[in-house]
């Protein structure tokens, strides 16, 4: 009967792929005692050894450290509870490898040196509370004094970005350009002020303020003009000009003439402080970040509208 057969070591070896030393250790080690001796005094083992020698391998090739082996073959501890707790184990090594994959990936795209490696090691793996720490501060600064204002929650939402616990390394490269866009001065005082012209000309009842609406405002109006190649002096121009005037003062609830220049100069002025390269660069990798598809540019419909505004108002 199979019950009955006895295994040497080296029958071991043979049934479940481990070498004679293998084999030896596991059964020196107490895992898989022998049942019983030969006359010779060579070691015999059971049909059960092979089944335990089988799950010993797997656990083994799965890193799982002898000493949890051994509970789990004296079944002191049921495998269940084992697996769970490494599988737990694993995925948080997985996050790791994963992330530096991304920073390595990140650091010979763009050709970096050790101290650039090194600072892009420690901004891929700020904790979340660190990494909202520092868009915290970028927030608080470019909406400083605005935090009463019915739009605030709204668009710091908006604008806030998310890295996932376990990031592909485009999402690291786009925190690491995001976190450099943070420390430019420029480009925070670029949209400090618009924030503030955008709180002063806030569209009635609309929480979410005038950079989306007016955006989907140039989007409409202006693509048909560019698409038909119009250019932005020309009289052809004008119909376009007079529409995106009159959108902009209808949303702001303060209806004027089609001709009216203060209207049209401070349209030019917001549109003008929109079309920063920098807020393009922004929103595209906040996108990235977020998981969400990134927008068209509306930079050549702003560049378009800003010059079509100012030839208008010469006209």
């Amino acid at each position: 009967m199979d019950g009955e057969i006895l295994y040497s070591i080296g029958d071991l070896a043979r049934r479940t792929g481990l070498t004679v030393k293998a084999v030896r250790f596991y059964s020196d080690a107490g895992i898989v005692p022998p049942t019983g001796r030969s006359p010779a005094g060579y070691r015999r083992y059971d049909a059960g050894a092979v089944a335990r020698l089988d799950l010993v391998r797997t656990l083994r090739e799965l890193g799982i450290d002898l000493a949890t082996i051994r509970t789990v073959v004296e079944r002191q501890a049921p495998l269940a509870e084992v697996a769970a707790a490494h599988a737990e184990a694993l995925e948080v090594q997985i996050r790791v490898l994963r992330l530096r994959r991304a920073v390595l990936t990140v650091a010979a795209r763009r050709g970096s040196t050790a101290p650039q490696l090194e600072v892009i090691h420690r901004l891929a793996r700020l904790s979340a509370v660190e990494r909202q720490e520092l868009i915290d501060d970028f927030l608080g600064d470019v909406f400083e004094g605005l935090h009463e204002h019915p739009a605030f929650a709204a668009v710091t939402r908006s604008m806030t970005p998310e890295l996932p616990d376990d990031p592909e390394p485009e999402q690291v490269e786009a925190w690491l350009d995001l976190a450099d866009l943070f420390q430019d001065g420029g480009f925070r005082a670029t949209l400090r002020e618009m924030a503030r012209d955008l709180a002063n000309d806030r569209v009635t009842g609309d929480t979410t303020g005038l950079p989306r609406v007016l955006a989907e405002a140039v989007r409409a109006v202006v693509t048909p003009a560019l698409a038909a190649g119009v250019d932005p002096a020309a009289p052809e121009a004008e119909p376009v000009v007079a529409a995106l005037a009159e959108h902009y003062a209808r949303i702001l609830g303060h209806p004027a003439a089609p001709g009216d220049t203060e209207v049209r100069r401070r349209l030019a002025t917001l549109l003008e402080s929109m079309n920063d390269p920098r807020r393009d660069r922004y929103l595209a990798l906040l996108a990235v970040l977020n998981g969400r598809p990134v927008p068209d540019s509306l930079a050549p419909m702003l560049d378009w509208s800003v010059a079509a505004l100012h030839a208008g108002t010469r006209r």
